[in-house]
């Protein structure tokens, strides 16, 4: 009688799929769980939206193009901005998740399992660019029905839209979750990820560089937001993309490696 076959042992990357993926599953529990934070940023980018279309449209369209825009004209100008906006302030969630694993000890009991070690931070960087993939959905549905339409936008250049924000969402969790791991506590983590939402608002989400004032004008040029929110602002709009391209895939990679490269090191240190 022949000897059965031993059941072959699972490689390290299907160990590490398989972590991962059960580490997914419970960050997208607690979200589904625990909607508060999700809910509360992101209506911080549906009042902006709202705000400066209805209230401030009128006289903000006056610095978009020759000073003769409207208040759609506008609302197409800004949608790129505000979706930008809606995955910074998402990312804010992610580093406030991450610090509550950490003070919470939850952390310390998952090094004692024979689990892949990285499963824990990729579980939460695939759950919240899932997240913001939804954010994004939802608050751009709020602007479709308000009004913006992106008729001659071609298939080609939607799924490079969709690729640059779903780029976008993976660099800024990777620094989200490297602010996290850096913080003391949730609500230091809250605050430090901060800058997150504020960048956008220093961009050029809501006027055009060239209507700012000329000393503002470099933090508003030199920065991740702006290249990336003209650059789908080209994609939705067909407006001239230029450089803007390659500087916002840069800004994106540079910022992933980074803080990917951060948040190991931070992981990986003992506990003290």
């Amino acid at each position: 009688m022949s000897t059965p076959l031993a059941p072959a042992r699972p490689t390290r990357i299907s160990l590490a799929v398989r972590d991962s993926s059960t580490m997914l599953r419970r960050n997208l529990l607690h979200a589904r769980r625990y909607p508060s934070l999700t809910l509360n940023l992101l209506l911080t980018p549906i009042m902006l939206l709202l705000l400066f279309v209805y209230i401030f449209g009128d006289v903000m369209s006056a610095g978009i193009g020759d000073g003769g825009a409207g208040r759609s004209e506008y609302l197409a100008y800004l949608v790129p901005g505000i979706l930008m906006l809606t995955i910074g302030g998402t990312t804010i969630g992610s580093a406030v998740s991450v610090a509550t694993d950490m003070t919470e000890g939850i952390i310390a009991r998952f090094r004692t399992l024979a689990i892949h070690r990285g499963a824990v931070l990729i579980g939460h960087v695939v759950g919240s660019v899932l997240q913001c993939v939804m954010s994004v959905v939802l608050v751009g549905a709020v602007a479709v029905a308000i009004g913006f339409r992106s008729t001659d936008a071609t298939v080609l250049e939607w799924i490079l839209a969709v690729g640059l924000l779903a780029l976008v969402s993976l660099a800024l969790t990777w620094i989200a979750v490297g602010m996290g791991l850096s913080s003391p506590n949730a609500e230091a983590a809250s605050n430090n990820a901060l800058p997150l939402m504020v960048l956008p608002l220093l961009s050029s989400a809501f006027v055009p560089v060239d209507a700012m004032p000329g000393w503002f004008q470099p933090i508003a040029e030199y920065q991740p937001f702006t290249p990336a929110i003209e650059t789908l602002r080209g994609l939705l709009l067909g407006t001239e993309i230029g450089h803007n391209g390659w500087l916002a895939v840069v800004w994106c990679v540079g910022l992933a490696v980074l803080g990917y490269v951060w948040s190991k090191s931070l992981f990986n240190r003992d506990p003290k």
